[in-house]
């Protein structure tokens, strides 16, 4: 079980505004074996704004052919993280299980890509 967390300060409503999460569905998973701690390389379809790469941590949950066709949350305008010969251009949103293994943030139902939280 976890400890109690204090929640992080107080933002005002512009501030939540600037953070753009968006849609998306992955199209293509590759091993990352290149990476400190273990991940898949993911291409994902965020409609209006194109096609992104994403470096995401979520190999104890699922496999390459699980993640194929699932839509994910990503934050689109943190801007490119270099991950050693590889540029991770979105963030993929998730949670921490009780092992602090990701379970991926996702709609309940289908939306068009690219589609905006709000």
């Amino acid at each position: 079980m976890y400890a109690p967390e204090q929640p992080q300060p107080t933002i005002d409503w512009q501030q939540f505004e600037q953070t753009d999460i968006r849609v998306g569905t992955i199209l293509e998973v590759q091993e990352f074996p290149e990476a400190r701690k273990p991940a898949y390389k993911l291409t994902i379809d965020l409609g209006p704004l194109g096609i992104k790469r994403s470096s995401a941590q979520i190999t104890k949950h699922y496999t390459p052919d699980t993640l194929i066709g699932r839509q994910v949350l990503c934050v689109v305008n943190l801007g490119r993280k270099q991950i050693g010969k590889f540029v991770s251009e979105v963030l993929v949103t998730g949670f921490e299980d009780e092992n602090r293994d990701i379970i991926l943030a996702q709609p309940a139902g289908k939306v068009p890509n690219g589609s905006k939280l709000i």
